[in-house]
């Protein structure tokens, strides 16, 4: 079974393994995420009703203000954040809301994320070297 592989830059440290959720749009956690749920609250978004809790969140990029990092540390403290994100792009929003979450999180890999890897997908995040493994879920 061959696997992809993405190099990229480090946001926050930390290794992790889970199902991929991928997303197109850009993304953002205060008043667009449920705090009980994990899911997707923001009208008219690609990952509406889908839960983020537990996945590795592929994205572009964020949105939104400085109340991203206030949104990321509640779904952390309700233990509703995703296992790790994939960001094409980070911004300020993205870098402070993975610290605060303490998830692993990668950005600017050599290809991009949300073309190359699908929902579904097996995804292994090594933050600490900037890698992520990706194992196809129809090559599983």
């Amino acid at each position: 079974m061959k696997k992809l592989v993405l190099k990229g830059r480090t946001v926050f440290g930390g290794s992790v393994d889970g199902e991929a959720l991928v997303t197109k749009q850009s993304w953002a956690t205060f008043m667009a995420a449920d705090i009980y749920t994990g899911e997707v609250t923001e009208h008219g978004h690609q990952l509406r009703g889908k839960s983020v809790a537990g996945k590795m969140l592929v994205f572009p990029t964020g949105k939104g203000s400085s109340g991203w990092s206030m949104g990321a540390q509640a779904l952390r403290f309700a233990g509703k954040a995703p296992l790790a994100l994939v960001i094409r792009e980070v911004n300020t929003q993205i870098a402070l809301g993975a610290v605060v979450m303490r998830v692993p999180a990668v950005c600017n890999l050599d290809e991009d994320p949300t073309e190359v890897i699908a929902t579904g997908d097996w995804v292994k995040v090594d933050a600490d070297k900037g890698i992520v493994e990706v194992t196809r879920k129809d090559q599983t």
